[in-house]
């Protein structure tokens, strides 16, 4: 009976072991005095986009949002000349049919290209900053490529402090919010994240990561104040601990229609929302 008392009493502690290492990984910040403003918006995905007429991620669909009273979300690369674009993907060919990287261009090059058969440049994001100026917030995505993680925050940091926007910080790279956590505290930062073994989301990236970063499992590297979340995965289990324990507010992308920002709002979510008005609801 004494040996039992004792493998049960081993077995308990290394649970406890393994769920405070659990729990120290899954690291957040709580308590950002920013959250009683950014909860007051709605965040249009890359912008109040309405294609075919308005593109994603266009000047025209920033002043549509801001126009309309809802913040947005938006992407950011780090170009070749040191400048900002304002573009989902690092690859041009779905968004401007030419089969080249922004991180390859200046900002001469990049406007020579087109946005989805319309007569939208690619912004630069000092061209889309003052749209918001006294106006709704924005959610900045921050798209890191070829290890610039740190000269992309830095450079992102810096343009936003030239402008009286109110703002957040979102990536897929926890490196990017580890240089937040030390150079810029201040900033309110979120790790974005989904079942991306699912999804292929940083294909370039090992089984391994992917996993450790669609479990959230990478969270102590930059301690986020919120975590942006795929709203099809909300049921992943490091998400609902990140919220229960750190009490950490969840930003859920992308609703596509209004019962599913009614659920997430319910629960308390921030919603990222495309292709619909979520006004009325």
């Amino acid at each position: 009976m004494e040996a039992i008392k004792v493998i049960i009493l081993l077995v308990l502690l290394i649970i406890f072991i393994l769920l405070e290492l659990y729990t120290l990984l899954l690291s957040c910040r709580r308590g950002h005095g920013a959250w009683k403003y950014l909860k007051l918006w709605r965040y249009a995905h890359r912008g109040y986009h309405d294609k075919p007429q308005v593109p994603e991620n266009s000047m025209a669909a920033f002043r549509r949002a801001a126009d309309n009273h809802f913040g947005a979300e938006l992407d950011v690369h780090l170009m070749r000349d040191g400048h900002l674009a304002v573009i989902h993907d690092s690859n041009l060919k779905r968004t401007a049919g030419v089969d080249v990287a922004v991180e390859d261009l200046t900002v001469e090059e990049l406007k020579q290209y087109r946005l989805e058969g319309t007569d939208e440049t690619i912004p630069l994001l000092e061209e889309v900053l003052p749209l918001f100026e006294g106006k709704s917030p924005l959610i900045v995505e921050l798209k890191s490529e070829r290890g610039n993680y740190d000269e992309l925050t830095q450079a992102t940091a810096e343009l936003l402090d030239r402008y009286s926007v109110l703002y957040c910080i979102e990536s897929f790279d926890p490196r990017c919010l580890r240089w937040l956590k030390k150079n810029r505290p201040e900033i309110v930062r979120g790790q974005l994240s989904g079942n991306l073994l699912r999804d292929g989301q940083g294909s370039d990236q090992s089984k391994a990561t992917l996993f450790l970063l669609s479990h959230l499992l990478l969270n102590f590297m930059g301690k986020p104040d919120f975590i942006a979340y795929n709203c099809l995965d909300r049921s992943n289990w490091s998400l609902q601990w990140c919220r229960k324990f750190y009490k950490v507010q969840e930003i859920s992308w992308t609703l596509r229609s209004k019962e599913e920002l009614q659920r997430v709002e319910a629960d308390g979510c921030l919603s990222i929302f495309e292709t619909f008005d979520p006004r009325g609801v």
